[in-house]
């Protein structure tokens, strides 16, 4: 007698086939019948589904978790990414009141700041920006900030001393202490058509001293001697509300400005006094990508401005340029009957760094990020 073994049947092996469908049947009729926002309907809510996966076969189960698996790990993804602080000064104005505002003047809150805080890790946060706009938008023409970011670290350690960037140095730009009022044409002949409408409003403000020391707006700076106020409408690309509330006319003229630093760290405007007997100490700027443009308000005698060991004297209704970057001081040594020098001081481009690399550093050093 010879032993066959028996084949399945048809049926036989169709059953398995159909206890997925069977399992998902029975789950989807217990969720719509069984549950209960009472404990008890949760109780047989739970039994049930542990029920249903008894009842289904290892595919389903595995296929199931694989779908927590990845529901998990999407909450987790988005939960983890933070939104980034990148406005025009416009937007920024509508929302700096909830931000660090102390006397009308915004302070830097954050350690993680690249204007204010000097770390090891900064260029690899720079690196990391680039990236990401780059990735967003293009490598093209990043060349230089590239190149500047990759070796930081050697520009501003050799850089002579007569200029050494604080922050910030890109290569390959003309180097020179002050600009010729040509660089920014457009602009400067702006800033001094609207001579009389910046010097009104500044009247209008400085008449305040006459009541307290410290007018609300404004910020008393450090120096070895005398006294230095500044009243920003911009400081370092965050839109001062108050205070350009009470200068409208000027602040709507930033806006007409074509070169004007506003969306980056390194943009401000503010009006800036010297009162007599005052040196500012010699400093460095943050960076080069910029020109320092100082409109004459009031500019009495014995007044003058040093960038790189040269010296100049400001003049009432006329724009003098230059940059920061290189190692600067001012002083006023004019008599008390003389008055503040005043000037209205804006941040304009380089007139050498490209339209692409604008909108780069824009991102890469917006404020808060």
């Amino acid at each position: 007698m010879v032993w066959v073994p028996l084949r399945p049947t048809r049926t036989d092996r169709r059953a398995p086939l159909r206890a997925p469908t069977h399992c998902g049947t029975t789950m989807s009729l217990e969720w719509l019948m069984g549950w209960s926002w009472s404990l008890d309907g949760l109780r047989d809510f739970i039994a049930t589904g542990i029920q249903s996966f008894r009842d289904c076969d290892a595919t389903a189960l595995a296929a199931v978790a694989c779908f927590l698996v990845l529901f998990v790990w999407y909450c987790y993804h988005v939960g983890r990414e933070q939104p980034r602080a990148y406005a025009t000064v416009n937007a920024l104005m509508q929302s700096a009141e909830a931000n660090g505002v102390q006397n009308g003047y915004v302070y830097c809150h954050s350690p993680e700041c690249v204007r204010c805080t000097h770390h090891d890790g900064l260029n690899q946060k720079l690196y990391h920006n680039l990236q990401e706009y780059a990735k967003r938008y293009s490598w093209s023409g990043m060349g230089r900030i590239h190149k500047g970011i990759r070796e930081q670290g050697r520009y501003l350690n050799s850089r002579p001393s007569i200029q050494k960037p604080e922050v910030f140095f890109l290569p390959d730009l003309p180097t020179t202490p002050y600009f010729s009022r040509d660089a920014q044409k457009h602009d400067v002949e702006l800033l001094e058509r609207n001579f009389q409408t910046i010097l009104c409003e500044f009247e209008t403000l400085y008449k305040a001293f006459s009541n307290c020391s410290l007018p609300q707006g404004w910020k008393m700076n450090s120096t070895p001697s005398g006294e230095w106020f500044t009243f920003y409408l911009v400081n370092q690309g965050m839109c001062v509300p108050r205070n350009c509330r009470r200068c409208p006319r000027t602040y709507r003229l930033l806006g007409s400005l074509r070169t004007c630093i506003g969306n980056n760290v390194f943009g401000n405007a503010c009006i800036s006094v010297l009162s007599p007997g005052t040196v500012i100490a010699e400093h460095y700027g943050p960076t080069n990508i910029r020109i320092r443009c100082h409109l004459g308000l009031k500019t009495p005698s014995n007044c003058e401005l040093v960038v790189g060991g040269e010296p100049q004297c400001w003049a009432e209704g006329r724009c003098l340029l230059f940059d920061d970057s290189f190692l600067h001081t001012a002083f006023h040594e004019g008599a008390p009957e003389d008055g503040p020098r005043v000037v209205f001081m804006v941040d304009l481009w380089h007139p050498n760094v490209a339209a692409a690399e604008r909108q780069a550093l824009d991102f890469i050093f917006a404020p808060g990020r």
